[in-house]
């Protein structure tokens, strides 16, 4: 585990709208993901596998309104 602060990044693709989420990278084994409107708020916190799996779904149309 590191004791390095997470570096939290939002995606290039979002918009100014203020619907994003920030996703920290530099935490091995573990994303963390937060709501970028409330940086303070809470974080949740997905293993790597699950992120990867979450992200293909998306990418894949896996989810519709």
């Amino acid at each position: 585990m590191t004791t390095e602060s997470p570096r939290w990044f939002k995606s290039s693709y979002s918009g100014n709208g203020g619907q994003c989420i920030e996703v920290a990278a530099n935490t091995p084994g573990a994303v963390p993901v937060r709501d970028s409107k409330d940086p303070s708020g809470p974080v949740l916190t997905f293993s790597a596998n699950g992120w990867s799996s979450f992200v293909a779904a998306v990418k894949g149309g896996g989810f519709t309104a």
